[in-house]
């Protein structure tokens, strides 16, 4: 559920993410995804609770994961468009896999590893592919160096697993998640206002913020962090930490028939075998699970 929360918020995501800027759109992103997860928490009541133990780690997730991620995922898309940045950032399932082995103990074994590779080399298969030879799109243009949209998008996985696994023994405590999400958007909203005010040029909107920016933003605040994070923290309550990464990263996949359905952009025949194996690699999971 929250990968197909990231699937439908990318549709959102892309034509603000390029007017506005990087910084300038996660920044209003967050605003609107603070709010709407603070009325959620103070109507839940979960926010009770919250100590400082657990407000100081949520905030250097959220740094690390929504501040630091977030911002260089979007600026990753605004060099390689969404399909090429989505294939980048599905490596952070990778990345979980690897350090929820080293630093948690948690080992993918058996018929689940198998699975899992096929999972991840699904996604990344149906990505790669997913561009036919007759494609012009706009979000297909490389802006900039290649080599630094490359290196944004690593960054980005690589703060998505850190900032995720780090708060794995805090959600088997049964904190409220929501109230969690809450304060990590919160305090990486705060980092991004620290940086506006810092006046270095980059963190200003590149264009003003027009209305239908703003539906935009908010639907994607609304849909990939308020309800997709959230998800996520309550998937690391039950589940192996890798596992959830692995299960997340097919947004991708996710995204091939919403961009034929929404954009008319039927995706190349060879990324539905990428994506028949990535279903393969879920079902060989579950099955063994």
């Amino acid at each position: 559920m929250a990968a197909a929360s990231w699937a439908v918020s990318s549709l959102f995501s892309a034509p603000p993410a390029q007017r506005l800027g990087a910084f300038a759109f996660s920044r209003w992103r967050m605003l609107f995804a603070s709010a709407i997860l603070w009325a959620l928490a103070l109507a839940g009541g979960g926010w009770r609770d919250l100590d400082a133990a657990a407000v100081g780690l949520l905030g250097l997730s959220g740094v690390v994961g929504i501040f630091i991620g977030d911002t260089a995922l979007f600026a990753c898309m605004n060099r390689l468009g969404p399909r090429r940045s989505g294939v980048l950032f599905a490596t952070h399932a990778m990345f979980s896999a690897l350090l929820a082995w080293l630093f948690l103990g948690e080992l993918i074994q058996g018929w689940a590893l198998v699975g899992s590779a096929l999972l991840v080399g699904g996604v990344m298969m149906a990505v790669l592919w997913g561009k036919r030879e007759d494609e012009s799109h706009g979000w297909e243009q490389t802006r900039g160096r290649l080599l630094i949209g490359v290196g944004l998008g690593l960054v980005a996985a690589l703060c998505q697993s850190v900032a995720t696994l780090m708060l794995k023994p805090l959600m088997a405590t049964g904190i409220d998640a929501v109230s969690a999400s809450a304060v990590r958007m919160s305090l990486a909203l705060a980092a991004h206002g620290l940086l506006l005010a810092s006046g270095w040029p980059g963190a200003r909107a590149k264009q003003p913020l027009r209305v239908r920016d703003a539906l935009l933003t908010f639907l994607s605040a609304a849909v990939a962090m308020a309800l997709g994070m959230t998800l996520i923290l309550y998937a690391m309550r039950h589940g192996q930490a890798g596992l959830v990464a692995i299960f997340s990263s097919v947004t991708p996949v996710l995204l091939l028939p919403l961009l034929w359905a929404v954009y008319r952009r039927r995706p190349a025949a060879r990324a539905w075998l990428g994506a028949a194996l990535a279903v393969a690699g879920t079902a060989l999971i579950l099955a063994r699970s």
